[in-house]
């Protein structure tokens, strides 16, 4: 735990009871999102699955400017934008309602919002709820339950939308000698090492997420395979380059990538995109290794 965090956890402590708290948070309880917190702190947070939106939400009914949270003085009201499929607070249509703490909101099919207001220890516990609940340990990348979550959920919409989407699978060449040459420390490193790399090669709304053992895999939404194998070959090229260091050691990694992706007739669901992203990276593994393939059907 940093400094910032242990003296906001001592001065909301210290507060005397009765403190208001006034940070608005919106936290996503159900959808694609769930269990991400977005703190209200503008006076119109838009919401919506539209490149505009402040509030960025992916799920069947959502419109691209569905609602937005004003901020009106000490007062924080929630307006329909006219969406396609209403806006609801606590089960009850509404088209502009004052919002309360705990109150719940419901935007498309499966989205729920929490409006809630928050002090630093309440946002300091919600953010490590959030990352213990859907976060990999070591690596910090999302774990493989929110990965799966996540890739239906995108896929659903990618294909009721006619909207591209890819999955870039990829694993650590030779990892397991890493472990015993090195040993696991070393390997833990890499690992760790590697999460932090490509996060900051990838954009906000890519998943990068450890699938298992030493294979990760992203979801890049909006992107056709060829888009993917562009952002694949950066990755590539971003961790042949990186010195990966052990206690003065310098240990040579490389990974092997598979691309697939949207417009595919023989996708039917998940378990497709993921089975040919990974015949793919099959493919990179016995074709030597340190390269990107792109699925072909056949």
């Amino acid at each position: 735990m940093g400094v910032d965090e242990r003296t906001a956890i001592f001065e909301a402590q210290s507060a005397p009871s009765g403190v208001k708290r006034d940070r608005a948070y919106l936290v996503v309880l159900a959808g694609a999102s769930v269990g991400e917190m977005y703190k209200v702190e503008t006076e119109k947070t838009v919401i919506g699955r539209g490149q505009k939106a402040n509030i960025r939400l992916l799920d069947d009914g959502i419109s691209r400017e569905h609602a937005q949270v004003v901020i009106e003085g000490s007062r924080v009201y929630l307006e329909d934008l006219g969406s396609t499929n209403g806006t609801f607070c606590n089960g009850i249509k509404v088209d502009r309602k004052e919002l309360a703490d705990g109150d719940k909101i419901l935007v498309g099919s499966t989205t729920i919002l929490k409006f809630t207001y928050h002090d630093n220890l309440d946002e300091i516990f919600q953010k490590q709820m959030y990352e213990s609940a859907l976060r990999d340990g070591l690596t910090k990348a999302f774990n493989k339950k929110y990965f799966t979550d996540r890739l239906e959920s995108e896929l659903t919409f990618a294909v009721r939308h006619s909207s591209a989407l890819a999955l870039v699978m990829f694993d650590i060449d030779h990892f397991k000698k890493v472990n015993d040459t090195y040993g696991h420390q070393a390997g833990d490193l890499v690992l760790s090492e590697i999460s932090t790399l490509l996060t900051t090669t990838l954009r906000a709304e890519d998943v990068f997420a450890r699938y298992g053992g030493e294979e990760f895999a992203v979801i890049c939404r909006g992107i056709d395979t060829a888009q993917a194998h562009v952002v694949a070959e950066r990755m590539r090229k971003a961790v042949e380059k990186h010195r990966f260091v052990h206690e003065g050691t310098n240990i040579p990694i490389t990974i092997s990538i598979g691309v697939a992706g949207l417009p595919d007739a023989t996708v039917k669901d998940a378990t497709d995109l993921v089975a040919h992203a990974d015949k793919a990276l099959y493919q990179s593994k016995h074709g030597g290794r340190n390269r990107v393939t792109m699925y072909r059907a056949g």
